[in-house]
């Protein structure tokens, strides 16, 4: 089971024939998007895209600070309600904060067909797929990123202090095959306000970010690193929409 990826009505015969050339979206929000905003967005999106009205798209926002609740939240996890606003995500996963100098990008796509390295129908290449991305645009800044096994997500290791800490986040759902929800990535929001939550319900490590690590980039920076490393493990070019 892929605990952060809530699945809902999978068909398994009517699909949508997409070409294998298909456009990707590209969208960058100005702003802080509201995060009931930003859901019923994706929501309309994904309708839309499964009904093959819309292209498939990848879309960055930065929240205000939030935490949200997937679907393996537990209430004790969250640590200090009142300090922000909390919103149930509908995405797999536990509790997660958003805010400020972190970028996330939800990431839409119809999986009734391939996409680069990642096969079609395949959830677990899916999710592996948007841990490369996180790694390979990390790697850009000569900064190693890795997996753990039954830790989902990207840490990042000081083997000589023996710690290591989260970088990058990943909650999925997936309707009628089409994704939605996607990744998170630390540039430099205020890593205090993850305190208020046991993030992703792993007590034993903490989150870092690219800031934290001596690497002063702007979003701007970030955001064209995460479109060059994107064709590298999903096939296709992103088109700025």
């Amino acid at each position: 089971m892929i605990e952060i990826a809530a699945i809902d009505d999978l068909p398994s015969d009517a699909r949508i024939e997409v070409a294998s050339d298909a456009r990707v979206l590209w969208e960058i929000a100005e702003g802080l998007t509201p995060y009931p905003a930003a859901l019923a967005r994706m929501e309309a999106n994904v309708r839309a895209i499964r009904a093959g009205e819309e292209p498939e798209r990848v879309w960055f926002v930065e929240h205000p600070p939030l935490y949200t609740a997937g679907s393996s939240a537990k209430p004790e996890d969250l640590q200090a309600p009142d300090r922000f606003p909390t919103f149930p995500a509908g995405r797999g996963g536990q509790w997660t904060y958003h805010g400020p100098g972190q970028r996330v990008a939800y990431v839409m796509l119809d999986l009734d067909r391939a996409h680069g390295s990642v096969p079609a129908r395949d959830l677990r290449a899916y999710v592996r797929g948007l841990e490369e991305w996180l790694i390979r645009t990390l790697d850009r800044f000569n900064i190693k990123g890795e997996r753990r096994p039954g830790r989902v997500g990207i840490w990042i290791a000081d083997r000589a202090a023996g710690t290591e800490a989260k970088i990058g986040a990943i909650g999925v759902r997936v309707t009628r095959w089409v994704t939605w929800h996607g990744i998170s990535l630390n540039l430099e929001p205020q890593l205090d306000h993850f305190e208020g939550i046991v993030p992703c319900g792993i007590r034993e490590y903490g989150v870092t970010s690219l800031h934290a690590l001596g690497i002063i980039v702007s979003m701007a920076e970030l955001d064209a690193a995460l479109a060059a490393s994107w064709m590298d493990v999903f096939g296709s070019p992103l088109i700025r929409g």
